[in-house]
């Protein structure tokens, strides 16, 4: 921040000061005090709150991963171990599901999380985009954008911009007036998320940076990169306050950042205490001896730092995100619904041992007259008696009318977003191969509802070898989730995508089918078992509540419903083996599950409650 930027923020504390008192002159008498106004900034090497040195000791955790009956409780548990700051992204395709088309309420309530935050005595970092990365869907961007071919998001496109510029300007209205120097607890907002690690484009940045301001965010703004002269020279603009991201050597990340830019605060934007999953891979835990090392470094030194993440959560439905590796064998790599991160605080808000370990750190550095409060109890949870699974629905039965062109459509081409597209064609008898110039992410085959097999982006399959009947083909293919890092993200589109040739010809005259299953009701269960692709239905009694986790091993891969709740995805390949369930998903007495089961050797029938989580690749 510039010295006239000092200077700005106090003129407006005393413009705002003398507008408050001609207000409360104007009041009734029994008009309600305003909420206390702060100032914060920086200078030279400290984070200046009120004028005094501030040191952040922050941990990240989303809203939009734990339900909102449990926010309170989760930011207790931040206050406990010793932390003072929330750090939380903003997802854009949760607040904007359709163009013009704005949700903040309940669950993605970000106004109520902050007010929340502030009365359990903790400031908050904001951080609304328009990008996330977090390891979600496209990186938080609405899937509508992919809709329009040539748009390129993360880019100077007028189009993009104009829409980005649009949320922030809804997300302005609720948030602006929660800065510090308005009563509320932001200290500061980001400007975009990373982008050092995408592209270079200043002018980009700046039309951002510019939103925010728009928007009604006066107070400091700030970047957050990695520690390298790439990453921190395409991502800051000068008169931004840069941060850095890292999980280790916060020497050689600062002394980096202070040649990019000389004397500035500070700060570890993200550390990471752990790491997330991908299917099919090793389930990441942190290491706690490098961990204190590393916070006790910061903290010796006066050095704000927010864990990435202090609690992680769960990524339900269809939200979670993928990367993308040059590794031929492995290109697509989708993330896990869990989201637990090796944090210290688990996907169930359960202290964890780097938790203790990191709260008798934070003791011994604390300031002069804090002090912390005592570890709150854990969320109860309980263990679901084991589930039948007695009634069968197919997923054929949801088809309703179908989209046709000649050739194969994207899902965003259908105006869809997340789920599932059943495509259908017409193909000659043969004995060949059947080539899709891409597959996005998961197609089965199906002919006269037999399976003729699998092709997996995750393994860089494009083609199968078929012998077939003349007839009907059928190929129902899944969005596994959007890449959410890196600059594939920007033609990320989902589903079939063409030319699609059998015996070398292309095949034309296709049927689509969208299959978002954003709602179950017009399922139809009957007693009995039927063969994959089918949702399979239980139900049981409760006496008390708590959060639990469902077992699926056994089961081969699909979704899970809790009384219409989607908890998201499991896979037999692991390495997440259960799925949380919020108790507030739960009610005394009667319940329902619904599974979706996509393979037809899944041996599963009933599945059982835990209380723990189970990792692990069979």
């Amino acid at each position: 921040m510039t010295h006239s930027s000092h200077w700005n923020q106090g003129f407006r504390r005393i413009a705002g000061a003398l507008a408050l008192l001609g207000a409360l002159a104007a009041a009734p008498a029994m008009a309600q005090p305003a909420a206390a106004t702060h100032s914060f900034g920086w200078k030279g090497e400290q984070f200046l709150l009120d004028g005094k040195p501030f040191v952040i000791r922050g941990g990240e955790m989303h809203f939009s991963r734990v339900p909102r009956e449990h926010w309170r409780d989760r930011l207790r548990m931040m206050k406990a171990m010793g932390l003072n700051t929330v750090g939380t992204y903003l997802f854009w395709n949760l607040h904007e599901p359709r163009p013009g088309q704005f949700d903040f309420s309940g669950q993605n309530d970000i106004a109520e999380f902050v007010r929340i935050a502030q009365e359990e005595g903790l400031w908050v970092i904001l951080r609304p985009g328009p990008y996330a990365c977090a390891e979600w869907e496209l990186g938080g961007f609405p899937a509508w954008l992919l809709k329009t071919p040539d748009l390129r998001i993360r880019t100077s496109d007028p189009r993009y911009v104009a829409a980005a510029t649009r949320f922030l300007g809804e997300v302005g209205k609720r948030l602006a007036p929660l800065q510090v120097a308005h009563g509320g607890p932001i200290l500061m907002v980001q400007v975009e998320n990373e982008y050092g690690s995408f592209g270079a484009d200043h002018g980009y940045m700046a039309s951002i940076r510019d939103a925010l301001r728009a928007a009604g965010f006066d107070g400091l703004l700030y970047t957050a990169d990695g520690p390298t002269p790439q990453m921190l020279g395409g991502g800051t603009l000068p008169d931004v306050l840069p941060v850095v991201n890292f999980g280790g050597d916060p020497a050689g990340a600062f002394a980096e950042l202070e040649k990019f830019r000389g004397r500035t605060p500070r700060m570890a934007g993200e550390y990471y205490p752990g790491w997330f999953d991908h299917w099919g891979e090793q389930h990441h835990t942190g290491q706690v001896d490098n961990i204190l090392k590393d916070i006790g470094w910061m903290l010796e030194r006066d050095v704000s730092f927010s864990l990435y993440m202090f609690h992680g959560g769960t990524t339900f439905g269809f939200m979670n995100g993928a990367n993308y590796s040059d590794q031929e064998n492995r290109p697509y790599q989708p993330d896990t619904s869990s989201y637990d991160y090796g944090a210290p605080l688990d996907e169930a808000g359960r202290p964890t041992p780097a938790y203790h370990a990191l709260r008798k750190l934070i003791a011994r550095h604390l300031k002069p007259g804090e002090t912390l409060p005592e570890v709150p109890p854990s969320p109860p949870m309980i263990a679901i008696p084991r589930i039948g699974l007695t009634q069968s629905a197919a997923l054929a039965s949801l088809l309703a009318e179908p989209v046709r062109a000649v050739r194969p459509l994207a899902m965003e081409q259908l105006d869809q977003s997340y789920g599932f597209v059943w495509y259908r064609t017409r193909v000659p008898a043969a004995k060949a191969t059947l080539e899709a110039g891409d597959v996005r992410d998961m197609a089965l085959l199906y002919q006269d509802g037999k399976p003729l097999g699998a092709m997996d982006r995750r393994l860089g399959q494009r083609s199968i070898e078929l012998d077939v009947d003349a007839g009907q083909l059928d190929l129902l293919v899944e969005n596994m989730g959007r890449i959410n890092y890196g600059r594939r993200l920007v033609d990320e589109r989902k589903g079939l995508l063409g030319p699609v040739r059998f015996a070398g010809k292309p095949l034309l005259e296709w049927e689509m089918f969208r299959l978002p299953l954003d709602d179950l009701s017009r399922l139809s269960f009957a007693d009995g078992w039927l063969e994959a692709p089918a949702f399979h239905r239980g139900t049981f009694r409760l006496r008390r509540l708590g959060d639990s986790y469902i077992d699926m091993r056994g089961w081969g891969r699909g979704h899970v419903w809790i009384n219409g709740h989607h908890l998201g995805r499991y896979w037999r390949i692991g390495p997440q083996q259960t799925l949380l369930v919020p108790a507030q998903w739960l009610r005394r007495g009667d319940n329902e599950i619904v599974v979706l089961e996509l393979e037809a050797a899944a041996r599963g029938r009933s599945v059982q409650g835990l209380t723990d989580p189970v990792f692990d690749t069979p």
